[in-house]
């Protein structure tokens, strides 16, 4: 954000509820410019307060942060933020306005309170311009339709979504014959054979192609070789084309710590994971295998009637039934049904929500967290700094798919993952592009 040549220049932006509960440091990323914090959102922060989740940390930070901000000062008058570089901030009351939001939209609600803030500031402040920042598209129209400027919270935000795209796996023409004949006698080559002078990104995937014929390959940065790529199978289940098996290779390697599989329904990137897991389940002492919980019409799973297990059952039916279908590629009577009957038994294999995981030590665990996209990039970096010895972590998604109101393709944790860590050594990411579930389920992604 471009320095302000002068007061007049200075913007105020007002916080909604949404932002904080985003990032708790929100307040202190916008530059020079002023911030405002409506009592009504400290009044819903007060609510969050309490609880293990993400956002109730988050509200526990700012609420410290205000206070530490704040010193002996009175919060209703403008405050200095930290540093030369950064403005002031203030806590605004309810004010009273010519224009009241809770009569224009006919209810009287919090969100009707912020906007009555932002009407406030521009009638009061005519000099300056006042910008709503919430991730709540719905405020944001509603604030648009009384006149007032309202923009997302940008910071953090992936620029340019389709490089994500393209992260992970490349096409390479032309390549000599003779090379790809090594690849397939040898099993690996000298990079510099293949790529020349090309960009190396670490624990990329390849489709090399000669004019006779072509060869899966990875680039394995830690020996500066070519390896090539072979369809394996994992506790039966086997890669149906070429980005699974790039996936279950990633999987598979033991250099590689941490691995994102980005893909619509159906691809197998749940399935994979899991087959995955199960086939190095000796090298590991447990598998956990997580979901975050996006409760229906976003309420609370206390709103659902029965126990807890009945509530959350809906939500991981899914891992299961993935863990069930392979189970399935044997008889009751082999030792692979057997050995997963086993392990969920001795709680060698857990499947759980992920606010149950959250917090655990991750030592010595294959972790695989699916639906990752309705995480915020502060939860894939708390789940991260768990990490001990010996853990593996995969996290599994559709960018395009999210399910949670103030999350999107830019800026959920999923993308953040993708866009900061590539190229990282411990790395790999691979996007699954063909669904494999059955031709009905294709037609239902390509046609509906």
């Amino acid at each position: 954000m471009p320095r302000a040549k002068s007061d007049k220049d200075r913007k105020i932006f007002v916080l909604d509820t949404s932002v904080i509960l985003y990032a708790h440091n929100s307040i202190m990323n916008f530059a020079e410019h002023d911030v405002v914090i409506p009592i009504t959102v400290l009044e819903e922060l007060d609510q969050f307060k309490k609880g293990n989740d993400t956002k109730n940390f988050e509200a526990r930070e700012f609420i410290r942060l205000l206070d530490k901000l704040a010193k002996d000062h009175m919060i209703h008058n403008w405050t200095p933020l930290n540093g030369k570089t950064k403005g002031n901030f203030r806590v605004l009351m309810n004010p009273d306005n010519s224009i009241n939001a809770n009569l224009v939209f006919g209810e009287e609600k919090n969100d009707h309170k912020i906007l009555n803030a932002a009407l406030h500031l521009q009638q009061t402040e005519k000099n300056r311009k006042v910008i709503l920042v919430s991730k709540d598209i719905n405020l944001r129209l509603k604030a648009k339709s009384l006149e007032i400027h309202a923009e997302d919270y940008e910071t953090g935000k992936i620029k340019n979504i389709t490089e994500l795209e393209n992260t992970g796996k490349y096409y390479l023409d032309g390549i000599d014959q003779n090379v790809i004949n090594n690849l397939y006698e040898s099993h690996s080559v000298e990079a510099k054979a293949v790529l020349g002078t090309r960009k190396r990104k670490a624990n990329a995937f390849y489709i090399l192609k000669s004019e006779k014929n072509s060869v899966l390959a990875y680039f394995n940065s830690e020996d500066n070789t070519m390896e090539r790529v072979d369809k394996k199978l994992a506790y039966n289940i086997k890669p149906k084309n070429a980005e699974q098996t790039f996936a279950l290779h990633a999987i598979l390697n033991p250099r590689i710590k941490l691995v994102s599989i980005q893909g619509v329904a159906g691809t197998g990137k749940t399935l994979l994971a899991l087959a995955g897991a199960l086939e190095q389940r000796r090298d590991f002492k447990q598998v956990f295998l997580a979901r975050p919980i996006v409760p229906l019409s976003n309420k609370d799973i206390g709103y659902l009637p029965g126990d807890i297990k009945s509530k959350l059952n809906p939500y991981m039916e899914p891992l299961w039934d993935n863990l069930k279908f392979i189970q399935n590629q044997f008889k009751e009577s082999d030792k692979e049904y057997q050995k997963i009957t086993e392990m969920i038994n001795q709680e060698k294999l857990v499947i759980q929500p992920l606010a149950y995981i959250r917090g655990r030590s991750l030592s010595n665990i294959f972790f695989i967290v699916d639906e990752a996209q309705n995480l915020t990039p502060h939860e894939i970096k708390t789940i991260i700094s768990r990490a001990g010895e010996n853990t593996k972590i995969i996290f599994t998604g559709d960018i395009f798919q999210i399910d949670t109101p103030y999350l999107d393709s830019q800026s959920n944790g999923l993308s953040y993952l993708i866009d900061r860590v590539k190229d990282h050594p411990l790395y790999a990411h691979i996007k699954l592009e063909k669904g494999e579930r059955s031709e009905l389920a294709n037609l239902a992604n390509d046609l509906l």
